[in-house]
């Protein structure tokens, strides 16, 4: 080979080079949403908005909580009311009907399996057990906006808010996962 091609081959292989860490990130920026979900998540807000705008923080000001989403497609979600009040008694069995009820309204959560559709950008939850009974065997289908480390989703129709009110739900990732 002559000197003008072994330097023509230099400078395409020094740019191929150049070239493919920015091709994997272009793959990596490719993955479907369900790929970008798993992985844990914890709670930034969780609201209702109502019909005049106001926000109702149905959890209080800091609201505890984690989400997880796992590759084969199962979630589990738990979200508490932060500074809840101790039972007086210390046995959750011998709870005053005021514990009880704080304790009801100072906590959800669910678990079950969860598809994706990527086109409509949902989340459906297919509810197998949740501390809400009402919610358990039913399919909870969420619009969500994924960017960067930030999940966010609506609820449609929330249990509770009266009507018109739409459940505002905020995420931020945890932990990354191994594969990314």
């Amino acid at each position: 080979m002559n000197r003008v091609h072994m330097r023509a081959l230099a400078a395409v292989s020094l740019l191929l080079l150049a070239v493919l860490p920015s091709s994997s990130e272009a793959v990596a920026r490719q993955k479907s949403f369900k790929e970008q979900l798993v992985g844990t998540w914890t709670l930034v807000l969780v609201d209702n908005v109502l019909p005049d705008g106001k926000r109702v923080q149905l959890y209080g000001a800091e609201p505890q909580g984690l989400l997880m989403f796992d590759g084969q497609g199962r979630y589990s979600i738990q979200i508490l009311r932060a500074g809840r009040t101790r039972f007086a008694s210390s046995d959750k069995n011998q709870g005053t009907p005021e514990e009880n009820q704080a304790t009801v309204r100072g906590a959800n959560s669910h678990f079950g399996r969860y598809s994706v559709d990527e086109a409509e950008r949902t989340i459906t939850f297919h509810i197998d057990h949740a501390s809400f009974p009402n919610w358990e065997g039913t399919e909870q289908r969420r619009t969500f906006t994924l960017t960067d480390d930030e999940l966010k989703y609506t609820v449609p129709a929330p249990t509770t808010g009266g009507t018109g009110a739409v459940g505002e739900v905020k995420w931020r990732r945890a932990v990354t996962p191994a594969s990314r």
